[in-house]
């Protein structure tokens, strides 16, 4: 398996917004909330956000995007989110591959921010393991 992570381009914000959709059904199961940002987004204000100077991560194996990350800085903090990895290429560490690979693009900050949610172990495992020198994680 070819991993590759490479910058998204605006052309991808809609495959991007696609997986996003499709990967936090999971998220809106264990949490019951079915009217979270990451399922409501438009693919206007996805736009908004790369328009903005959000950095957009594409993960791809055999040019079929599998995985993605956003994040950007601002007052020395680095905010992550939108991790996003298709359900059968979950727990190969593609996430943690993501996760070190967007710290290393936006390493001019003091410390990283993430938010997840209480029930989301697998999140809270990942984040809490990768080995980024400050995180500050927000669990709602």
């Amino acid at each position: 398996m070819d991993f590759q992570i490479v910058t998204a381009t605006v052309e991808d914000l809609d495959c991007i917004l696609d997986l996003q959709k499709e990967c936090y059904q999971t998220e809106a199961e264990l949490h019951n909330e079915y009217n979270m940002p990451p399922l409501t987004q438009s693919i206007e204000s996805i736009k908004d956000d790369f328009m903005q100077g959000t950095l957009f991560l594409k993960g791809v194996i055999d040019e079929q995007l599998v995985a993605s990350v956003r994040g950007y800085t601002k007052d020395k903090t680095t905010y992550i989110g939108r991790l996003i990895v298709k359900k059968e290429f979950q727990n190969k560490k593609l996430g943690q591959s993501l996760m070190s690979f967007v710290e290393s693009r936006l390493d001019n900050c003091i410390r990283y921010e993430l938010f997840t949610g209480f029930k989301s172990e697998r999140n809270l495992y990942l984040w809490v393991y990768t080995g980024a020198t400050t995180i500050t994680l927000l669990i709602s």
